[in-house]
């Protein structure tokens, strides 16, 4: 691929698609009209969400690649890099994308809820792939912010543009559900690779190497970007991923508890935790009881 290039603006990105720029701040842009290109990477300064309607080479995201095939939803947030990788080959674009910077949303609902839609942290490849169902629904939310952005902007514009933005983003949440469910063989995989990861894990030296798993640690094993791994481990046991860490360690606590040779600092340490009085606290939460008075107990 060519060198990076770098949209940091709205306007930037419509001229580069050869769309008009109706809106400073948002668009929805139409790639049919892009003239035909080779593939090369690409630096967003704003939200941007691709819809894919034709095959056209491998997306490339962050050091990742991954077959980027039709009727998929990409999500990115601002500051992302992604790109097509071509090999060498012009292709037409096709397909359409809704953009929208920061600045858009300061002071909307959507603004306060931003941080909810948890999938703009998803890797490429764990990208939304759309029934033809959800495709023409997603299509629809496309069709009515553009409708906002013909109109001549005046003091209803901002609000319902976000509001529709925001409808878009709330579907996607429940497509997102439905891929949870549809792909639950595979999820099912995910889970039994971090129960196997977190026993290796606590039975290793890494605990006193390391200290305590992250769930961004145990997301790079797995080979998941952290969002989609915390948000799959919530959806599949109800427990968040780091809820589920700290059960697992508990567990392991109590096995230790019961070798009245270690003192519970030795095992604190043991695990990973650099204060004795961190893991006691925890531990109290947990059960009901200090590690000292639940030995005593059992």
């Amino acid at each position: 691929m060519e060198n990076m290039r770098r949209f940091n603006t709205i306007s930037e990105y419509n001229a580069f698609n050869n769309n008009v720029t109706k809106h400073p701040l948002v668009s929805v842009v139409d790639f049919s009209k892009a003239a035909p290109r080779t593939g090369s990477r690409m630096y967003f300064g704003f939200y941007t969400i691709f819809l894919k309607d034709v095959k056209c080479g491998d997306l490339v995201y962050g050091r990742n690649t991954y077959d980027y095939q039709e009727g998929t939803l990409v999500f990115m947030a601002p500051g992302q890099v992604a790109g097509v990788n071509s090999n060498g080959e012009i292709y037409q674009p096709k397909g359409y994308g809704v953009v929208f910077h920061p600045d858009f949303i300061h002071g909307t609902a959507l603004g306060r809820h931003m941080q909810d839609y948890t999938f703009f942290g998803y890797q490429s490849k764990e990208a939304l792939h759309l029934s033809d169902r959800e495709r023409e629904i997603v299509l629809d939310c496309f069709s009515k912010i553009d409708y906002e952005l013909d109109h001549a902007i005046d003091k209803h514009s901002k609000r319902l543009i976000a509001t529709n933005i925001e409808l878009l983003l709330g579907y996607c949440a429940r497509f997102y559900d439905r891929q949870f469910i549809t792909r639950d063989h595979v999820h099912k995989g995910v889970l039994e690779r971090f129960e196997h990861l977190l026993n290796d894990y606590f039975r290793s030296e890494k605990p006193q190497t390391i200290g305590l798993p992250s769930v961004a640690y145990c997301a790079d094993v797995l080979n998941l970007s952290p969002n989609y791994f915390g948000d799959l481990v919530k959806k599949e046991t109800g427990k968040t991923a780091q809820e589920y860490i700290q059960s697992k360690l508990i567990d392991m606590a109590k096995e230790k508890i019961f070798d009245t040779n270690k003192t519970v600092s030795e095992i604190a340490y043991e695990l990973g935790f650099k204060y004795p009085q961190h893991f006691a606290r925890l531990f109290k939460q947990r059960v009901g009881y200090t590690p000292l008075k639940f030995r005593m107990l059992n």
